[in-house]
């Protein structure tokens, strides 16, 4: 019996030793492959096109996150967490879109709304190249082809090494980033590297955050300057999120300061239209939720407040499937402009379609 428990205990022991040793090479493994991109990186316009602009046009811009074609309504997040009015807690379920076909599926449906949408400018994010969550499905690529009249910058925003979580089914690799889109001339681009939380986890976890600067000339001799962003959305406390709303501040008054027209959309991950607690809902603000106003702007720059803002959010919660009256609403995505723009927008209703956010379409005139 002695003889049967010390056999026990070593392979017990073993056992242990083994998952100690595994989980902390794994551990190493993230740590030594863990990268971020340096601080203005000068990047390529690929199919660059000729024409400037001028300041009597009205011209039109769409930003809009693809959720790397996972997003359609019935899909949840493994990383959204949520409670219900009645304080029944929720998490989202799924690490990854349901199948490649139905990622190409939702990928083709957000590419038909961009089509339809006709617009000068787009500026995209979540929108993978290489990722085990999308089936390695190349969506930049079909985005390309499917606007085909467009010049294109294309900046990395997430790559991570192999997320082992959920174990079932991982996250996995991940390459994906924004995608700005333009029927006229760019001059330059470049990707600044915005703060994010350097958790060991966290920042495995949230992206290498980051915008891009895109100088477009225009015919009077000025420039715009065209920012597409996506700010973190992971910040308990806000810490994190407020030093990076004070980094895109700053180099939008350096812009500005240079006689530059200044437009900067994406995906806020903030309340950027006193919408936090507008929309029908039987679910609490959840605690990702944080509200911006103009008062959190320098004074040279304003939100576009949607025309329709009290009737269509920009996107929804993933913690739980969409239903129109359930599931939390909010409008996050949009545009801030320098006062030298005239702008309006409005938010597009998809009814979540393909996405879990909503385009949001700017109009926009360049002032003499």
């Amino acid at each position: 019996m002695k003889k049967t428990f010390k056999i026990l205990g070593i392979v017990l022991l073993s056992c242990c030793l083994f998952l100690a040793l595994l989980v902390g090479g794994y551990a190493l493994y993230l740590q030594l492959s863990y990268d971020r991109l340096p601080d203005q990186i000068d990047l390529p316009t690929e199919n660059n096109q000729t024409q400037l602009l001028n300041s009597e046009t009205v011209y039109t811009a769409v930003t809009y996150n693809l959720g790397f074609g996972a997003y359609e309504p019935s899909y949840t997040f493994f990383m959204d967490t949520g409670r219900m009015n009645d304080g029944t807690k929720t998490q989202g379920q799924y690490s990854r879109a349901f199948s490649k076909e139905r990622a190409i599926a939702n990928i083709e449906t957000s590419l038909s709304i961009l089509q339809s949408l006709d617009s000068d400018f787009y500026l995209l994010q979540e929108v993978d190249t290489d990722s085990t969550r999308s089936y390695h499905v190349n969506q930049a690529a079909m985005i390309l082809e499917g606007l085909s009249g467009y010049g294109s910058v294309y900046t990395n925003a997430f790559h991570s090494p192999y997320l082992f979580y959920p174990i079932l089914s991982p996250h996995g690799f991940v390459q994906s980033g924004l995608l700005t889109l333009s029927r006229y001339r760019i001059e330059d681009n470049t990707r600044r590297s915005l703060p994010i939380d350097n958790g060991f986890i966290t920042r495995l976890t949230d992206m290498d955050r980051c915008f891009t600067v895109s100088h477009v000339p225009v015919e009077n001799g000025k420039t715009l300057s065209l920012i597409t962003l996506h700010l973190t959305a992971y910040d308990e406390g806000g810490v994190i999120r407020k030093q990076q709303l004070d980094m895109l501040l700053a180099v939008m008054e350096e812009e500005y300061a240079l006689g530059n027209y200044v437009i900067a959309g994406g995906d806020f991950n903030h309340d950027i239209a006193s919408t936090i607690d507008l929309f029908p809902s039987e679910q609490q603000i959840p605690d990702w939720v944080y509200a911006l106003s103009q008062e959190d702007l320098t004074s040279h720059f304003s939100f576009v407040i949607p025309d329709n803002y009290d009737q269509v959010p920009s996107c929804r919660g993933a913690d739980i499937p969409y239903e129109e009256g359930v599931t939390y609403t909010v409008t996050i995505d949009g545009f801030i402009v320098s006062d030298n723009v005239d702008a309006s927008s409005q938010v597009i209703s998809t009814d979540f379609v393909s996405s879990d956010h909503q385009p949001v379409k700017l109009s926009f005139r360049l002032k003499d």
